[in-house]
Formats: C-alpha cells, structure tokens, sequence
C-alpha cells in the first residue's frame, strides 16, 4: 500500500458556477483552470490564492466543453447554442496591476517597487504614492475606492457557426492550428483556427457524436458516438481508417494516450476501454464503477488514467499492473468531467454539485521517468505492441478490493482550502445581451442533469422558455451577496417578459370573446330584421 505521502489530496475547491460543471482544463504551464458550466458561463480560474476569476459571457445556452490551446493564448468553448467561441483572454486571473472598467469603483493591486496596495474595502481614499526611481522620487496622488465583487468588462472572441445540433467537444490540435469539434448533428468539423474558417466535414457516424480528439501528432482523429461505435479519422486523407463497435453501451468519451498509440473510451455501460490502434486490439477493460463513465484523462506519462463516473467518484487507474489503486470521493451528485494539468502534478473534477475541486497527485513522481524512455521506442504508428500493452491474461488485481485505497476528503481533511473569489464578467463584443442565458439554462430542481450526459433527449429544448429562480433557490447559491448587475437586470427584464406574456394572453382571449360576442350581435340583428320583414308583409 502506497504511504500518505504517495496518495492523491484534496488541496481547494472553487465556488462561483450557479449551475453543474461539465468540463475543466488546465493552462498549459498548470496556473489557470477553465471551467464550462450549464449556467452559460465559461470561467478562468488563477490557482494563486485570493486572486478573482473571470466569467465569461457570450453563449446562450449550456457550454458543454472547453479547452485551452496549447500555447495557451486562445480558450475554445463549445454549446448547446449551436456555436463555437474563441476567446482571447487578454488578462490572467491574479494579475498584480488591474485597470479593468474604470467606470466601476475599484479595488486596485499596485507594485511599485516595495511598495503594494490591495483589497482596499468599502471606501475612497488618496493614496500617495512614490514612483520607484533610482535618481528622482516623485510623487502622485491616486484615488481608489471599492469595487463589488463583479464588474464587467469586454472581450475579445470569434464564434463559429457550422453545426445545426448542439456541439459537444472542442479539441485543438498539438500544434494549435486547427480545431476539431463534435455535435449531436453526427458530424465532426475541422476548423482552421488563426483563419477562423471551416475547412472540412467528417461524416460516418449514425447517431449524436458524443466525443472528437486529435492524436499527439495531429495526423489522427478519434470519435465516439451514440451510435456505438468509435471511429479512427485520417486527417490527410479524411476518411474513416478504423472502427470499434460495441453492442452493449456507447461512449461518453475518448481521448488518445500521451504517446498515440492508444486510445482509451469511458461508456455509459460503467466500463472503461483501453484500444490498440495499432493490432485493433481491446488491451483493458474495466469495470469498476457503478454508473455510466462521462470522462477520463490520461496523466502525461501514460501509465495512469482518472475515470469521472456518475456515481459520485473518481477512480484512478494503473495501466501497467491494470489494476484499481484509488478511489476518490468529494462531489455530492454524479461527477461529468476530470482532467489532468500539463506536468501531471494537478488534477481536477467537475459534476452536478457546481463545484471544482483541485486534487493534487502525489503518486505522480513514482512513474514519470522510466516508463517515458520506454515509450520513446513506441512513437511509430506501425511499430509493434510493447509486453505491457498486452492484455492480462491473468484476473485483474482491481478486483481484489483490499488493495484499493479510498479516499475521502470530507472524513479526512477537516480545513480545505476553498476558494470562491470575486468575478469578473468579460462580455464577448458581438453578445448582444449580456447574461441573460444563464436563468434560461440552469436546470429547475429535481431535473435529471445526468440524463443530458447520458441521454440528450431527455433534457427539453430551453431555447424559448424561462426557468423561475426561487427564493429557496437563490439563498443556495455560492456568490450570491457578488450577484452582478447585468444578471440583476436581466431578472427584471424577464419578469417584465413573463409579466408582458400574461398580458398578450389575456388580450387574446378578451379578443376571441369580442369576437364571439360579435358573432352574437350579429345573428341578433339578422334574426331582427328578418322579424321586421315578416311583420312589414302581414301588415
């Protein structure tokens, strides 16, 4: 058994989404985390304490997917509106010197030198203040005042239309030149990404695709559909090279192995597929949770795998002995996304409950050096398999439930560090409304929030109708004393809506009983005047 020092720990857990999480991602150098929610909103966390995190506004309905490009300067989201976005995120979260919306009262950080000034809170005042330099000290006067925890600001992004069904994921390739996107109108689409335009289609899957990603060396493309299938894509010659089928379950989702000679699928039939593409050859296979597998990410050395499963857990996988070593509870509800961070000493979930937590791996030292050097020698797609690719013939340890360490933060760890700083709304330039998707998606109470992850049909269209936000509702609600003043106005203007919606239906049906009592009147005087004639011609 592995020692404390080894196990996996809970370090902090974000609050700021109002609705679940359904993907994260880390910035490549592992300082930022991207957060996409079913409030609408993508968010841009600073792993630095007592730093604000920014929200981004500009999708109209549940953003399904997010992901940083690899040099870290453009953030992909895709949603059930249809639309891709590219966002440029011109400032990071926790940066020491913020200018943001100089129309707000501001709390301002300022170094000058030795000399620093944060979080002034709940009034103005003159700070005086010496311009560090080394032959002359001059002097100025800056008034700062407090700013509520939101303010808003705009940002740069590109929206990109091309699909005519919700989109599920958003990849980049190794390189960041192109993006791969998958929706439930059973295509894949490659975009040009410094062009911003479609280059080609991908179309051979029958039913909703759930999942796309790019190989390591961007020459392949995985997908993964309703339709129980995954396929294998040629970039090159665009066309489908490699197909794995399943009579049992589909999957929710399938990404390659650092080195791409694998690939590894999460299915709603609770199990867990390890692929080699290569011999086409299923290598693993485990079934180790309870509910159906939303997501899994490889750890960079390839020899691990974190699984998020809808019954609650993450569970962390040994690819060399195959076998179950962790398991890892700390979400309230099903759990829909896991990622590892770039240099593999991060991890971090998402699920139903609207929180992130950030794990830290400490078992990632133990494998990260040998095994990297052995993988130098499999980096060819024609090359054979290696020994320990092979499946084991022997039972997997993973079913001998003595060795698996589980691991629950909220028994062990009494003072987690939680995080829920101030937000920032960024509002995208060409968001004709501000943030008034997010009261139209966010599930009503008792709504089966899994299912979307499981079955997209059993969520309904929220495109044309509003969702009541309840005062029992509202006090829930991390942030809410923070609430913004777009989502404020928006509340008002929907409740002028559905106020304005009472009032034309009550003049439609004043105007049908008009109508009806003209009718009347109508036969009423026919029925008169028929009266008068027949009088007239007796007398």
């Amino acid at each position: 058994m592995a020692s404390v020092r080894e196990d996996p720990i809970l370090e902090r857990y974000f609050k700021g989404h109002k609705a679940a999480i359904t993907s994260v991602d880390f910035s490549p150098n592992s300082k930022q985390l991207a957060t996409a929610s079913w409030d609408t909103f993508l968010m841009l966390w600073s792993l630095k304490p007592n730093t604000r995190a920014y929200r981004y506004v500009g999708h109209k309905d549940v953003v399904t997917s997010v992901q940083f490009s690899p040099q870290g300067n453009l953030v992909a989201s895709a949603s059930r509106d249809r639309t891709v976005r590219l966002w440029v995120p011109d400032r990071s979260p926790g940066d020491p010197v913020d200018t943001l919306c100089l129309d707000c009262p501001l709390i301002v950080t300022i170094h000058f030198g030795a000399l620093e000034f944060s979080h002034l809170k709940n009034f103005s005042l003159a700070v005086v203040t010496h311009a560090f330099n080394p032959s002359t000290v001059a002097e100025a006067s800056i008034s700062l005042s407090s700013r509520p925890a939101w303010c808003t600001e705009r940002g740069k992004s590109s929206e990109f239309k091309g699909h005519t069904a919700p989109v599920r994921s958003v990849d980049f390739s190794a390189d960041g030149q192109l993006l791969v996107t998958a929706s439930e109108d059973k295509s894949i689409k490659v975009w040009n990404v410094f062009r911003q335009r479609f280059l080609y289609s991908l179309y051979r899957h029958t039913h909703w695709v759930r999942s796309a990603k790019f190989s390591p060396d961007g020459r392949l493309i995985v997908s993964c559909s309703e339709d129980k299938t995954i396929k294998i894509w040629d970039t090159a010659s665009k066309q489908c090279v490699n197909n794995f089928s399943d009579s049992v379950g589909f999957g929710n989702f399938v990404d390659f192995s650092p080195n791409g000679t694998c690939i590894a699928s999460a299915g709603s039939d609770h199990t867990v597929k390890i692929w080699d593409i290569r011999v086409n050859k299923l290598l693993q296979h485990y079934q180790v949770h309870s509910c159906g597998v939303n997501s899994l990410s490889f750890h960079p050395s390839g020899n691990s795998l974190v699984t998020a499963s809808s019954d609650g857990t993450l569970k962390i996988l040994d690819l060399l002995e195959g076998r179950l070593i962790y398991t890892l509870q700390g979400h309230t509800g099903p759990v829909f996304t896991v990622a590892f961070s770039r240099d593999g000493e991060l991890f971090s979930s998402g699920g139903a409950d609207a929180q992130v937590l950030l794990w830290r791996a400490n078992f990632s030292q133990l494998h990260c050096k040998d095994p990297n050097k052995r993988n130098l020698k499999r980096l060819h797609f024609e090359s054979s398999p290696h020994l320990l690719d092979i499946y084991p013939r022997s039972p997997h340890l993973h079913e001998e439930k003595k060795e698996i360490i589980e691991i629950n933060p909220k028994l062990e760890v009494m003072d987690l560090q939680s995080s829920s700083p101030p937000v920032v709304d960024v509002l995208s330039f060409d968001s004709a409304t501000t943030t008034d998707s997010a009261s139209r998606a966010v599930p009503e109470k008792g709504e089966d929030i899994c299912g979307y992850f499981l079955n997209p049909s059993l969520i309904p269209d929220r495109s044309s109708t509003t969702v009541k936000k309840k005062a029992e509702d509202l006090s829930d609600l991390p942030l809410e004393s923070q609430r913004s003043v777009p989502l404020a106005v928006t509340d008002a203007l929907e409740h002028i809506m559905e106020q304005l919606n009472v009032l034309t239906q009550t003049v439609s049906i004043l105007e049908q009983r008009l109508t009806l009592t003209e009718d009347k009147l109508t036969g009423c005087l026919e029925n008169q005047q028929k009266l008068f004639n027949v009088i007239q011609q007796r007398t």
